[in-house]
């Protein structure tokens, strides 16, 4: 999951805004089949296919995402995996003071969420028009959330975060922030969400240093798949 800001422990948050539909609805199955993450040779496990909810969900559920390079649809699991300890994300002393700033509700801005992670100002920018509707088709299903962070101040959106979530599994896209803390104060309120719902995964995809800042670590492909079909069998968490 792309960020770009540094956070130590969570404790309560206040309530976040309503969610989505009451359960996601099934797409048609794809007509793709995803290759064992396990016989990949490197991080790569495909190339091509589509971006319809049915091929996505497909992919999530093997363990795949996926980032276009370039014009290219690419299909990724990495090895190792970034993955968010439940219990031990960071929340700094100042963090703290910062979620006083912001008010986080989910599924109120997905479109904006999604636009502000695509800006093409940002460095390594990977979210193209398609990426952007297949998410926000995804969205509309149940399945794509979106957690924002709103200022108190002047009642904008400053920052926030979306990802997909299938049984207790969220795995996050990307975040974003246009204020100082916003992403993080959205992402304290998603790990308080899911842990009140029952998930048991928080999938980054990859482990960078600000993300390790906030307590990711990374585990095996063969790890991350055990975890993901822990996740997998349990009910809608978010």
């Amino acid at each position: 999951m792309e960020a770009s800001e540094p956070v130590g422990r969570s404790g309560p948050v206040g309530p976040v805004g309503p969610v989505g539909p009451v359960e996601p609805v099934e797409p048609p199955a794809t007509g793709w089949v995803f290759p064992d993450p396990r016989q990949a040779d490197g991080e790569v496990v495909g190339v091509g296919a589509d971006l319809e909810p049915g091929t996505l969900l497909a992919a999530y559920r093997a363990g795949v995402f996926p980032m276009p390079t370039d014009s290219t649809l690419v299909w990724w699991s990495p090895d190792p995996r970034g993955v968010l300890p439940l219990d031990g994300l960071r929340v700094s002393r100042s963090l703290r003071r910062s979620m006083e700033r912001f008010e986080v509700r989910v599924d109120t801005a997905f479109a904006d969420v999604v636009a502000a992670c695509a800006d093409p100002d940002r460095d390594f920018g990977w979210i193209s028009p398609d990426i952007a509707a297949a998410y926000g088709r995804l969205h509309e299903l149940g399945w794509a959330h979106s957690v924002e962070a709103w200022s108190r101040a002047t009642g904008e959106l400053a920052g926030g975060l979306y990802g997909v979530a299938i049984g207790g599994l969220f795995a996050g896209e990307s975040m974003f922030h246009h204020e100082p803390d916003a992403s993080k104060v959205a992402l304290v309120h998603l790990v308080s969400r899911l842990r009140e719902g029952g998930a048991s995964l928080l999938d980054v995809q990859w482990v960078t240093p600000h993300l390790a800042s906030l307590g990711a670590v990374e585990v095996s492909r063969d790890e991350y798949l055990g975890l993901l079909a822990s996740a997998l069998s349990r009910p809608r968490s978010l």
